[in-house]
């Protein structure tokens, strides 16, 4: 799937970030200071990727975001 298109939509700001499956599953949570920057690297070509994290971005179906007003907002929802 390109995310192209999304990632351009996502805000600079902290936030978690959650990662689904085709099943829907949630395959992945994260927190950001700048969800932007941070759910970018996902989905950019890398040569030194640990092959675990490779493996689940490979299940990434679809992905959404909850900005926060800190990062230590995000630490805590995460």
């Amino acid at each position: 799937m390109d995310f192209k298109e999304t990632l351009k939509g996502i805000p600079p700001k902290p936030g978690v970030y959650i990662m689904f499956d085709a099943l829907g599953n949630i395959i992945y949570i994260g927190k950001a200071k700048n969800l932007k920057n941070r759910v970018s690297q996902y989905f950019q070509n890398q040569k030194n990727r640990d092959p675990k994290v490779s493996e689940m971005i490979r299940h990434i179906n679809t992905f959404k975001y909850i900005v926060k007003d800190t990062e230590l907002d995000a630490l805590i929802d995460e």
